[in-house]
Parts: C-alpha cells; structure tokens; sequence
C-alpha cells in the first residue's frame, strides 16, 4: 500500500521532504536513515499526521509531550531504519491500514475502510478488528523497544460531549486489547479528541468515515534511542 507523508509543520523540513518522499512506499519513503543528520530537531509533523490541520486549537499540548522532538545525526539513521522495518512488517500484515513514516516514529491510521473499525455508537472491539489488531501486537511484540499512542476519534454526527466520550472509549477499547495481547501498560498512552480533529470534510458521508477513526503512532523509547547513539558513538 502506498504511504505518504502529510502535514508537515515545519516549512523548511516540508521543503526538504517534498523532493523525496512523494508516493513512495513507507521503506521507501523513509529515507529517514539517511536524511537523519538533516532532520536534526523539527518537530510536529507526527502531531500532524495524528491530528490534521488543526495544530495548535489546543488540547493538543499532552500530546506533544509524548511525541517529544526527533533524533537526528547518527543515532536518527538507526532508529529510521528499525522503523522502517516495521512499518513495512506492518504493511504487509495489514495490507488494509494506511501506514506512514513520520519522522523518526510511524503513524498508522485506522478508519472504517482499514482494518480496524467499530459499529455505529459502539466501542467494543469487533470480530474483524480483533484479527487486525492481533498482528500488529505480534509487530509490537518483535520491536519492544518502542512506545505506542492510541488516539481516538469521531466524525461531527451526535452531540459533541457525547462523541468525545465514544472516542475515548473507542481508544481505550484498543488500548485495553492490545495489553491483552501481552504487550506491557507502560508502553502506552491513550489520547481522545472527539469531534474536534478531522482531517477530511463531515459535510460528505466519505468525509465522515474517514473521520471516525483511531490512530495509532510509534515512537522510539528511551532504550532505543540510548542504544542508537551509543551504537552511532554519540554518548
């Protein structure tokens, strides 16, 4: 599956991207390990892929705290390459999610129409769901060295308060799955945005699909990044 990378915050990264990343696949497409010493510190383009074009309409501050900054240099070509592997592991497993390398984290994005999906006003996690979601915790369970957001989201339909509160059950509902998958609580964090993130219009029933979605972003832990600089020699 194609895999893309979107919403950059940063103009000058985007400028730096846009020559190489366009349409490509996502060990293609990140040539991350490569571009790492380049990448050096800009920050948000994960927050982007999570979020849409809403950076900076708050709630947003939790969620960047997570996401941290990238790792550039030595260390960033490493842990490039590892996520590459995995985001093409997970392409393969999933062939229906849209998996995208950003920065030195991926970012996998489920919606109605991949893989991963929850009936209309419900949040328990479905028969066809469970299938998706029991091999990307094998995926997991091969790159331990990595932390995982669950970020819940729904389209504008219903009342505000109550969607905000069907994405929030719907991302604990997966987090909750995933643990039972033997995969440790400590690696995860569980945001929620309701109605107030969409990345494509509500006014069409396409739109609103895509929009009811749960994204899943992986991040490098502490470990990984200690070892990738002092494989690279920067500690």
């Amino acid at each position: 599956m194609k895999t893309t990378l979107k919403k950059i915050a940063t103009g000058a990264f985007a400028l730096v991207l846009i020559a190489s990343f366009t349409n490509c696949k996502a060990v293609q497409n990140a040539n991350n390990k490569q571009k790492g010493a380049a990448i050096g510190a800009a920050g948000g383009a994960l927050l982007g892929a999570i979020l849409g074009n809403n950076i900076g309409k708050g709630g947003n501050s939790e969620l960047g705290a997570v996401i941290g900054g990238v790792v550039g240099g030595g260390a960033g070509v490493l842990i490039g390459n590892r996520m590459d592997k995995q985001a093409q592991e997970i392409e393969n497993e999933i062939p229906g999610a849209q998996v995208e390398r950003v920065d030195n984290g991926i970012v996998i994005t489920f919606d109605e129409n991949s893989g991963v999906f929850f009936d209309t006003a419900k949040y328990n996690v479905n028969t066809a769901s469970k299938a998706s979601l029991d091999k990307l915790a094998n995926v997991f369970n091969e790159y331990p060295d990595t932390n995982i957001l669950v970020v819940g989201h729904t389209d504008s339909s219903g009342a505000a308060d109550y969607n905000m509160t069907l994405s929030k059950n719907r991302a604990n509902a997966v987090t909750n799955y995933l643990e039972g998958k033997g995969l440790a609580a400590s690696r995860f964090t569980t945001q929620w945005f309701g109605e107030e993130q969409p990345t494509n219009d509500n006014t069409t029933a396409e739109g609103r699909a895509k929009n009811r979605r749960v994204n899943v972003a992986i991040l490098p832990n502490e470990k990984m990044i200690n070892d990738a600089k002092m494989q690279s020699g920067e500690n």
